[in-house]
């Protein structure tokens, strides 16, 4: 089973549908998969849930999909800097779904390991826990969080060999690893891909089996905010 595709327009190929869920790793812009965020737009794809922690920028990441307005909905943690989500949400065009970000993250993960629920402290007597089921446990109030999955996970990752074992550098591990286990299918983008057994097994963070197609992208590395010292 060959799983690299020579573009992320034919890696997308036959699993885009209207109406569809899909998970898109990253934390701010570190760890975006934004060549296949690009390819989604150019899709047309429309009526999307998106789960991610944010949604970019608005000219970069997920922001692209706001712009053209493919996103119904975001099950997200975290506004960002992103006005167009900011504006869209306000004015009642966008549905959004906030978490706290650990509740976020154990739900994509909870998703991925078939456990279809969990009981957290996180958000009880707040906003959050309207609506949801309450347990005490050992004098102490839980809410039910339940876990998530996708019809598509979106993931970025450093290296890849071409079985699909992937490897995250650093700080665009965040959400990656997780989303790659919670959806029917997965599509990576690598800034590498080595042969079968060039991966020392000890670091791979994502294996093979999770994972359907792979391309090799060109990537921005966009600094989201940048704040730097006045000259003296």
């Amino acid at each position: 089973m060959n799983k690299v595709y020579p573009d992320a327009a034919s890696a997308l190929e036959g699993y885009l549908f209207d109406g569809m869920t899909i998970m898109a790793g990253g934390f701010g812009l570190c760890g975006i998969p934004e060549n296949l965020i690009e390819a989604l737009r150019d899709s047309g794809t429309k009526g999307i849930t998106a789960i991610s922690n944010n949604a970019g920028v608005d000219d970069f990441g997920l922001g692209l999909l706001l712009q053209t307005r493919q996103i119904k909905k975001m099950v997200s943690s975290y506004v960002g800097e992103n006005a167009t989500f900011e504006r869209q949400y306000l004015n009642g065009e966008l549905e959004l779904e906030f978490n706290p970000q650990g509740t976020l993250a154990e739900r994509i993960r909870a998703g991925g390991a078939g456990i279809p629920g969990f009981y957290t402290k996180t958000g009880v007597g707040t906003l959050i826990a309207e609506g949801k089921e309450h347990k005490d446990f050992n004098g102490e109030t839980y809410i039910l969080e339940t876990g998530l999955l996708a019809d598509l996970s979106l993931v970025k990752a450093w290296k890849a060999d071409k079985e699909g074992n992937l490897i995250y550098r650093k700080t665009a591990r965040n959400f990656n690893p997780m989303m790659a286990t919670a959806g029917k299918a997965c599509v990576v983008e690598v800034e590498e891909l080595v042969e079968v057994g060039e991966l020392d097994s000890d670091y791979i963070h994502t294996p093979g089996i999770f994972v359907d197609r792979i391309i090799v992208g060109s990537h921005e590395k966009r600094i989201e905010k940048r704040t730097v010292r006045s000259a003296a």
